[in-house]
């Protein structure tokens, strides 16, 4: 996955085929409308006055998000705030200044683009979309025995477990397979499951999920270093309870290829986006580990219209625009509805140092569903 998604030259996210919006694979959610860049900025804006003015981006991809911020965060009065992005991709760090350059053009000399982590964060760390992409590792159980999914020669496959349609040669020689888990490998997954509350022994054989290892140690890196402020990440996922739920017996693994889902990883490498659900309370689990404490998670539709989404699209968006009008209602309606993104996308916010205002929920903190017992996860 890792190789599939970031090789240089080769990998999705390393070469310069277009991949976010209508003409690429996907659309993310400041490409759908702005007003998602301001409802994020009206969250910031609580946060702001007494921490560091300076917001760290990963995973920044076309530049939307850091132009809508810029604007937003001026027009609230921060437009002293300085902003760095984490990109190692050339291709996108070229199309990210050039959508910063088009939209905010007076606020490029705020921005910076970064190829390393530095030893300490202060202001506000941001992340939209970002740990999905983190490389997995898949794992299946039969008989309560953890095996590990892998790639393998297809003439080594068996015919079953081939990862591509039943009948269908691979074109590059490859094929996914299990075998038996390495040890340290089977107890981490026999923990994860658990941890949900769904002990291995529980799960039918040929139960099939995913451990998102990177992703865990991403966010422990990050609030490791994060000495004063606040870690905002936004994207698709559950706690571990729901993730790993034996009716959800597939796993989350998927790929993403011209705006059509496919399961088939081995299919034009490369071309295609790879991804898994986050497991929130890993991410939970981490960052406190590191000694932050959780401001609030939720769901992104509660996130949004905590932070004025309604309000702001009739302050912004005339009736008398009809096309426009329409337009724009869809987008919201992608943004918040339990069927769309507004249920699936997760919002967390964790922090270190002095007391923050609580992540805008409208009332609909979830932060108990974190832990599988059901007890607050975090205060």
């Amino acid at each position: 996955m890792a190789i599939a998604l970031y090789e240089p030259g080769l990998g999705y996210y390393a070469s310069d085929r277009r991949k976010f919006g209508p003409a690429g694979d996907f659309v993310t959610a400041p490409e759908l409308t702005p007003l998602f860049g301001a409802c994020v900025a009206d969250q910031l804006a609580a946060w702001l006055p007494g921490i560091a003015p300076c917001l760290w981006e990963f995973g920044a991809g076309s530049g939307e998000l850091a132009a809508q911020l810029l604007s937003e965060l001026e027009a609230l009065g921060f437009g002293s705030v300085q902003y760095r992005i984490f990109e190692l991709s050339a291709a996108l760090r070229a199309r990210q200044q050039a959508t910063i350059a088009a939209r905010v053009p007076h606020a490029l000399d705020r921005v910076r683009w970064l190829d390393a982590l530095p030893d300490r964060f202060d202001g506000i760390v941001l992340a939209n979309e970002l740990l999905d992409a983190l490389p997995v590792r898949l794992f299946e159980l039969n008989q309560g025995r953890v095996l590990e999914r892998v790639v393998t020669r297809a003439s080594e496959a068996a015919p079953a477990r081939a990862g591509l349609t039943p009948g269908a040669a691979s074109p590059i020689g490859l094929a996914l397979t299990s075998r038996a888990a390495d040890p340290a490998f089977a107890r981490s997954v026999e923990a994860r499951l658990a941890r949900a509350g769904w002990p291995a022994p529980l799960v039918a054989t040929g139960y099939r999920s995913e451990l998102g290892e990177q992703a865990a140690a991403w966010v422990a890196s990050v609030s490791e270093r994060l000495a004063d402020g606040v870690l905002l990440l936004i994207d698709y996922g559950f706690p571990a309870a729901e993730l790993y739920h034996p009716s959800r017996a597939s796993g989350s693994f998927n790929c993403h290829y011209r705006h059509r889902s496919h399961a088939e990883p081995l299919w034009r490498p490369g071309l295609s986006d790879i991804t898994a659900h986050v497991d929130f309370s890993a991410v939970h689990d981490a960052a406190s580990r590191a000694g932050l404490s959780c401001l609030g998670y939720g769901s992104q539709a509660a996130f949004l219209l905590g932070c004025g989404l309604a309000q702001r699209f009739t302050e912004r968006q005339s009736p008398s625009d009809a096309a426009g009008y329409a337009q724009a209602a869809q987008a919201l309606q992608m943004l918040v509805s339990e069927a769309e993104m507004g249920e699936l996308f997760k919002v967390i916010a964790l922090s270190r140092g002095v007391d923050r205002a609580p992540l805008k929920l409208a009332g609909r903190d979830r932060r108990a569903a974190l832990d599988a017992d059901g007890s607050a996860a975090c205060e």
